[in-house]
């Protein structure tokens, strides 16, 4: 029991973890996972969607200078404009730059024009020199990655003649606008550290108020001993932890029964088997020796007596076999044949009038040879407490979904206070003293309907005899019809 309940807590070994320390070390783990998934996932969205941004206004400018350029004219001539410098410049007078967007003109390769606000070109000198190469080929949005920044640009070349003689570029700087994003992104990070650390200090305080029933099992199982289950467990709340305190209670109270069963099996046993060995041992030592005769008879007492241990002992085990799940085994039934074949079976055991008060036609779910043993005992009482010639009957019947198999007698009868005691081990009646037996066979009857999902009862009168009856639950019962009922016996 104790090392079920530190399995628990899981505190066995060297270097492991509590259940508490697990059930928080596993939420910390999914709650950081889920804030790294969806904050990863979210900081992906929000740089992709500033580079749909950069791309989406630079090709806005390509177009917007592509159209102007079709049209425009010199406003001092009134007529297109006679060089693409003037061209580029023009068309550049019209922007407004963004912090990290810049315009430049390059006229025949070499950077001319450049705006005064906005991104500066010529402050990085491999941006400067990586556009002079690029501006001489086909126009096209692309990157650029220097040891200062990384940048998007386009290019728009401008032509007047046959020749290729100028090109405006406009750039965006990425890391800039990236920067942006990034910092949103770090103190996220930052919030989402102290929110775990905030959550590790309420969970260990949470994890520990839900694990106390824990506790309290586990020092519940650690205050039992072989002599004292009496201890139960608090019960708090409404919980799956209340369930299990309860469910242990539940436990504890059935091993309380099993252990006070047994030792009151044990010493009911112990006083049984003393009886006769000391009979044995007693006749032994007063047995002649040289006396033929009385060394028979000294032999056939101790024989006696070893038989009715060796009874004892069969009945002790057929008892402890009980408590295993397949000490029955139900199997469909004719139960109008097993009526018959036990009182085939009982005619046997004594001179007396067996009869069959009803007959159920029909079959059932039950362990014919358990039921037959328990109604045979049951018989072997009715003969052992009635007189020769008295009438003992058996029926069979069912009635509101249950089936009832009964033997009837007219012998001595119980007495209403001793009705219950009967079924229990080594219980006997006050009538029953000085007549063989140890007291266990309707126990061993309790046993077999308490198997089936059923149970014993009795209805009986002094000096007018009693009714036995197995109440069993009639599971897979297809009846075709049942005889003349029984009347009980009343008080």
């Amino acid at each position: 029991m104790t090392t079920t309940i530190e399995r628990l807590r899981g505190s066995g070994g060297a270097g492991g973890l509590t259940v508490r320390s697990r059930i928080l070390a596993t939420v910390l783990a999914l709650t950081l996972l889920t804030l790294v998934v969806a904050g990863g996932t979210a900081w992906v969205l929000q740089r992709n969607r500033v580079d749909s941004r950069i791309d989406a206004s630079l090709q806005r400018t390509v177009d917007e200078f592509t159209a102007f350029a079709k049209s425009a004219a010199d406003p001092l001539t009134g007529q297109p404009y006679a060089t693409a410098q003037d061209l580029i410049y023009a068309g550049m007078q019209r922007e407004v730059p963004g912090p990290s967007e810049g315009m430049a003109g390059f006229v025949e390769g070499r950077l001319e024009l450049e705006l005064p606000t906005g991104l500066k070109i010529n402050e990085d000198p491999e941006l400067a020199n990586h556009l002079e190469m690029m501006v001489t080929r086909p126009g096209r949005i692309a990157s650029v990655t220097t040891s200062t920044s990384e940048y998007r640009y386009a290019i728009v070349k401008v032509t007047l003649t046959d020749v290729a003689q100028g090109a405006l570029v406009v750039a965006f700087d990425r890391s800039a606008e990236m920067d942006e994003v990034d910092d949103t992104f770090r103190t996220y990070a930052l919030v989402a550290a102290i929110a775990l650390v905030v959550l590790a200090a309420v969970g260990w305080v949470l994890a520990g108020r839900l694990l106390s029933p824990l506790r309290h099992l586990r020092e519940t199982a650690e205050s039992i001993t072989d002599t004292d289950l009496s201890r139960r467990i608090e019960v708090r709340g409404n919980d799956d932890l209340s369930e299990l305190t309860r469910t242990v209670n539940a436990m504890l109270s059935r091993l309380e029964d099993a252990f006070t069963s047994q030792r009151e099996l044990l010493d009911d046993a112990g006083h049984e088997l003393r009886t006769p060995i000391t009979v044995v041992r007693g006749h032994l030592e007063l047995m002649d020796p040289n006396d033929p005769a009385d060394a028979a008879a000294t032999k056939e007492l101790a024989l006696s007596e070893l038989d009715r241990m060796h009874r004892l002992a069969d009945d002790l085990v057929l008892l402890a076999k009980s408590e295993r799940p397949d000490f029955v085994q139900p199997a469909r039934t004719s139960i109008g044949e097993l009526t018959d074949n036990v009182l085939d079976q009982a005619r046997a055991l004594g001179e007396r009038r067996w009869l069959i008060d009803a007959r159920l036609e029909g079959e059932v779910l039950v362990d014919s040879q358990r039921i037959t043993q328990a109604l045979l005992q049951l018989a072997a009482n009715a003969v052992k407490f009635s007189e020769p010639g008295s009438v003992i009957a058996l029926g069979s019947t069912l009635r509101g979904g249950r089936l009832l198999l009964w033997v009837r007698d007219e012998g001595i009868g119980i007495a209403p206070d001793e009705q219950a005691r009967i079924f229990e081990r080594f219980g006997r009646a006050s009538q029953s003293v000085g007549r063989d037996g140890a007291g266990l066979g309707l126990a061993i009857v309790a046993a077999i309907a308490a198997a089936h999902g059923g149970r014993v009862d009795v209805d009986s009168k002094v000096g007018a005899g009693s009714v036995f009856v197995l109440d069993l639950p009639a599971r897979g019962a297809v009846v075709e019809q049942v005889t003349e009922e029984i009347e009980p016996v009343s008080g």
